[in-house]
């Protein structure tokens, strides 16, 4: 890979130099990942046997290929993970299982939430990263298609019709931007 050279854009006061920018991007979405792993667990733990099982566990299968992407990227790039990982760890099970224990609709509703934002949050990834880290950048558009391909099965899925479902929407977007925000940081 070329180095990081972030040519978008200039640089103001407080914007991350290049090199913290690329180390947010890879620690933020090996979080991401881990988080999204977390929660398909979560789910599948109180779902078992459900007839959304099966999309569930495509959907897991997915996310674990993109956490090892990821698991592979930190050491060759010299970037530490998240301090928090152990906090996506209880949190991101316990977000999956808390849904799943609401049905199978509130557990599609947490996938069609959590992937809104990481659809719009791999978005400004592509566009700060520009031509400056292709292979990175192809990575991400390929992450970011399945992420998408998971918000529309989960829609499919009835997410919409889950209880509370805007409260539920709500209330996970904005845990999923704070996880991002902080898993950026620390």
């Amino acid at each position: 890979m070329q180095p990081f050279t972030h040519d978008k854009k200039a640089r103001l006061a407080g914007d991350p130099d290049p090199r913290q920018l690329l180390e947010r991007i890879l620690r933020v979405d090996h979080a991401g990942e881990y988080g999204a792993k977390r929660i398909y667990e979560g789910q599948l733990a109180v779902l078992k046997q459900a007839p959304s099982t099966p999309t569930i566990r495509h959907m897991a299968k997915q996310e674990q290929e993109h956490l090892d992407a990821f698991s592979r990227l930190l050491p060759q790039r010299q970037v530490r993970p998240t301090l928090l990982s152990p906090l996506w760890h209880v949190g991101g099970f316990a977000m999956g299982a808390a849904t799943a224990l609401l049905g199978e609709k509130a557990a599609m509703a947490c996938t069609e939430a959590v992937e809104e934002v990481i659809d719009a949050h791999y978005t400004r990834q592509i566009e700060a990263l520009g031509e400056s880290e292709p292979e990175l950048r192809e990575l991400i558009e390929k992450f970011r298609a399945d992420e998408i391909e998971h918000r529309d099965t989960a829609r499919a899925e009835g997410a919409h019709e889950a209880p509370a479902y805007d409260l539920l929407s709500r209330g996970i977007k904005a845990i999923t931007r704070g996880a991002i925000w902080l898993s950026e940081r620390v």
